[in-house]
């Protein structure tokens, strides 16, 4: 049976989506996705997503299954894309609509704007030990410029959940960091039992930063919008940036802002259709 899909991408991090609304099971398994996100002999894409039916009051369901056959809780980026795949499929004006979407992360609130970015209610973050998850420190305390051991150096990291792990260090010369080769040590380490994603950060000024990304699962990516949350968290508490800022990937920019006045993060940002077709 042939599955129509559309491929999107929020600032080059590219997704398979699938309209799934019609059952709570993913048309395809996580075996099938991997051979799908393959750049040579598939499709080609960081993950596939699924819309699926809404629970307990949402409107919609997000499942994604990452290229390694991997499923992260959620994916910044991806939800942006899901958001304007559903409008496509409604036939939306997007101007200001609201989705409710449950993820493995818990609900996420997004907004349509008139200018064709999604603005995402990405929730509270998470900053005890115990809720990253790592053992960097106790469980009941935040983990702020602790020293990982990486590839025979000394790093100093801040982790926050954005539900799903982040590890942040921030460093002189984002562009001289050697991705390809440590990248993959950071997600492995043993300091975090369920991985992690990895982002390397250069503040330029309070409210512009610029960042590089080890996503978990996926390998080196142009752009993670839980990666950019997670990483203005990090730098407000560690005075480096403002609790609004701007955070260039090697896709684009991302305007990020921690709210103090109820301490949610809220990402906006693009997307792009790029293709449709079938599968089988």
């Amino acid at each position: 049976m042939a599955i129509e899909f559309t491929k999107y991408h929020g600032l080059g991090n590219d997704f398979i989506l699938i309209d799934n609304r019609s059952s709570s099971i993913p048309v395809l398994t996580p075996e099938q996705a991997v051979k799908l996100c393959d750049r040579h002999f598939g499709i080609g894409a960081n993950g596939v997503i699924f819309s699926l039916p809404g629970q307990n009051g949402t409107d919609y369901t997000m499942r994604i299954f990452n290229s390694d056959g991997s499923e992260p809780e959620m994916c910044g980026n991806g939800i942006r894309c899901l958001a304007t795949f559903l409008a496509d499929l409604e036939g939306d004006t997007r101007n200001g609509d609201q989705y409710r979407i449950h993820t493995l992360a818990g609900v996420i609130t997004l907004q349509l704007m008139p200018d064709g970015q999604v603005k995402v209610d990405m929730g509270l973050p998470r900053l005890l030990a115990s809720e990253i998850p790592t053992n960097l420190c106790p469980a009941n305390e935040k983990v702020i410029n602790q020293p990982l051991e990486v590839a025979g150096k000394t790093w100093h990291v801040t982790c926050v959940s954005m539900g799903n792990p982040h590890c942040i260090t921030f460093v002189d010369d984002v562009a001289a960091i050697p991705l390809e080769v440590i990248g993959s040590q950071f997600e492995h380490h043993p300091a975090f039992p369920q991985r992690t994603n990895t982002e390397f950060i250069e503040v330029v000024r309070r409210d512009y930063v610029k960042m590089r990304v080890w996503e978990r699962g996926a390998g080196i990516t142009l752009a993670c919008g839980t990666g950019a949350c997670a990483s203005l968290v990090a730098g407000v508490l560690t005075g480096r940036c403002d609790d609004t800022a701007t955070v260039e990937l090697p896709g684009g920019s991302l305007q990020i802002e921690w709210s103090q006045e109820d301490q949610r993060v809220y990402m906006t940002g693009p997307t792009e259709r790029v293709f449709t077709g079938k599968i089988g």
